[in-house]
């Protein structure tokens, strides 16, 4: 990894959402960043010239990926490696809901190849140069799910409940070569993806301690930081960003 890549950071899912707010916060606290994208292109494009002429310092860049098409991830990760970042965050993720007793291996394996196959390999392609430089950020987007049920998330919490278990111990073995692993566990977000829920959203904010769905920037902050040298000594971490969820009690008396 020479010296003009140690600020590149690699972003999946860059396009919209919590991806866009990450690589915004990522430009404005001063990284180069490449993010991947899978059908967004115009959304991509906007994204760039946006954040081109806001930070002209820095050079940010989008790139098609489809996390679910194997061999089309094997041959960027072939290129990235040879590039060389300083960070990658995993925020790409697919959806997958189904009752467990009622679970489909197809759709389920689907939901694990992004959510959690693809993060590995990225990281098998990337952690080896940042283990080199000695220094180096991995931040991946789990979620509350894996830490708390929740009725019809069997697949998607399972593929997040294997994310924390590999980046824990990622960042156990990479961590006295100045590399940090952590996970961020958000909770409801409101971005598009939450689309579907439109019309329970009023009852779901009230069981949230702080009455409201997070903004995508309340998550890309912790990401941003997680990049920086304030964060040298956070490793292994699991990171919940939910309004209190996690923190409560699940039966209440009103």
């Amino acid at each position: 990894m020479s010296a003009d890549t140690t600020r590149r950071v690699l972003v999946t899912g860059g396009a919209s959402g919590l991806g866009a707010a990450i690589v915004r916060a990522l430009a404005a606290a001063g990284h180069d960043v490449t993010f991947t994208y899978r059908s967004s292109a115009e959304a991509a494009e906007r994204l760039v010239a946006d954040l081109s002429a806001a930070h002209p310092g820095r050079a940010i860049a989008a790139e098609a990926l489809d996390l679910a098409d194997r061999p089309s991830l094997e041959a960027f990760c072939d290129r990235i490696e040879a590039e060389g970042f300083y960070g990658y965050v995993h925020n790409a993720g697919q959806s997958s809901d189904a009752l467990a007793a009622m679970l489909d291996q197809d759709r389920a394996e689907a939901a694990m190849q992004v959510n959690f196959w693809s993060l590995t390999r990225l990281a098998k392609s990337l952690v080896r140069g940042m283990i080199r430089a000695r220094s180096g950020r991995i931040v991946a987007i789990g979620s509350v799910a894996a830490l708390r049920a929740n009725p019809g998330n069997a697949a998607y919490a399972a593929s997040k409940g294997a994310l924390i278990a590999y980046c824990r111990t990622l960042a156990i073995e990479s961590a006295k070569r100045g590399v940090t692993v952590n996970v961020i566990a958000p909770g409801f977000i409101d971005t598009g993806m939450m689309a579907p829920y439109a019309a329970h959203r009023a009852t779901m904010e009230r069981q949230i301690p702080a009455g409201r769905f997070a903004r995508p920037e309340d998550v890309a902050a912790l990401a941003a930081f997680l990049m920086g040298e304030g964060a040298a000594y956070i490793t292994g971490a699991v990171l919940p960003v939910d309004g209190g969820l996690t923190a409560m009690m699940g039966v209440h008396r009103s």
